[in-house]
């Protein structure tokens, strides 16, 4: 076998095997890098449903809050309140309701 061959086969080896080498290492890079945006994905489901739990919770308060007030401002007003709005209007009374405007 002649140098000029060696040289040549020994160049094609190394090229190969550097080659081989590089697409092993993107390889894993790569599986490193998906398997990192499926943590932060999970991460992020985390978060939003944390974010959602806090969320319905205020507004869960919120409702008792004004559930309650809405029992004392009824409770103030006494029973008379409600029987009241369920009376019937005279017709002149019931026009005037609706217009906004002054007479």
């Amino acid at each position: 076998m002649s140098a000029t061959s060696r040289v040549t086969l020994g160049l094609a080896v190394t090229a190969s095997t550097a080659i081989i080498g590089y697409v092993h290492y993107k390889q894993s890079a790569d599986r490193l890098k998906l398997h990192d945006g499926v943590l932060r994905d999970v991460e992020q489901q985390q978060r939003r449903k944390h974010e959602n739990t806090y969320t319905l919770q205020q507004q869960i308060d919120m409702t008792k809050q004004l559930k309650a007030r809405e029992a004392s401002s009824n409770a103030s007003q006494g029973t008379n309140a409600s029987n009241i709005s369920n009376t019937p209007v005279p017709p002149s009374k019931a026009s005037s309701r609706g217009n906004l405007q002054p007479e």
